[in-house]
């Protein structure tokens, strides 16, 4: 390879670095060494269409079993025992378009919008009240926590999780990360609300975003990227092209200086 052809390869090479590097710089605002508050413990709320996992246990786990028999009957043996049949052991339970589920024993529960915790005091409470069991242990977990991703970013698609806890930034971070194109400050959650769907738009450059209403997603958001479109402002285009002309500039400075000394 002569020394013209050197030269062409390191300048398309460092063209392509410069093209394809990605300026992004989150959370700008943050001091070293600040503490900054967050919450704790996160908890879901329940929508319709969620599949919850509730399951009743006490010391008598006979006192228990007809709470979880999740179809069939339950009936007593002849030494005494409590026995399901033809009972299914997943516990799983569907919330319907009306906001509630049908619960063994406690009938049609109303669970939309309430948090996971306040689903378990709700079945802790009326078990109790209704004189089945005097102390009651109440497990409830969203099973088919989803959420879609789309636009400038690694990968689009329907992602689920394995409990009800994921922020913006980790759903960004497992659809790797950012594209090229994307707007660090249009990061936007859709969210279904009160009967209708709420726009949650975050610039993650600031550390505001970790106090978003949206920042801990919750069953069914769409995070959407926005995307730099070709149709660029003069702003946006000048650095485009300020930045792509400083490249090519000291591209050339670093032939020349191979090119003379080389003589």
């Amino acid at each position: 390879m002569n020394r013209l052809n050197i030269c062409l390869l390191l300048l398309a090479t460092l063209l392509l670095g410069s093209c394809s590097r990605k300026n992004y710089l989150y959370l700008q605002d943050m001091q070293l060494g600040e503490m900054y508050p967050f919450e704790e413990k996160h908890e879901a709320t329940v929508h319709p269409d969620d599949r919850l996992k509730i399951v009743v246990s006490c010391e008598k786990p006979a006192l228990a079993m007809p709470f979880n028999a999740r179809t069939g009957s339950v009936q007593m043996r002849e030494d005494g025992t409590v026995a399901s049949v033809g009972s299914t052991d997943d516990n799983k339970y569907r919330v319907d378009a009306d906001g509630c589920i049908d619960f063994p024993m406690l009938g049609s529960l109303k669970v939309q919008g309430l948090r996971l915790s306040e689903v378990k005091e709700l079945i802790t409470r009326k078990i109790i009240d209704e004189g089945y069991i005097n102390d009651p242990l109440v497990s409830v977990d969203i099973v088919n926590f989803k959420y879609v991703v789309l636009g400038a970013i690694g990968s689009n698609g329907v992602f689920t999780v394995d409990d009800d806890r994921i922020t913006l930034v980790e759903a960004i971070a497992k659809a790797g990360d950012l594209a090229q194109n994307a707007r660090i400050d249009l990061v936007k959650v859709i969210r279904e609300e009160e009967g209708g769907r709420k726009v949650y738009v975050h610039d993650l450059r600031k550390m505001e975003t970790f106090y978003s209403p949206a920042f801990y997603l919750q069953q069914n958001d769409i995070v959407y990227v926005e995307p730099k479109y070709k149709k660029k402002d003069a702003e946006d285009r000048g650095i485009q092209y300020t930045t792509l002309l400083l490249s090519i500039t000291s591209s050339l400075t670093t032939i020349l200086w191979y090119l003379n000394s080389n003589r």
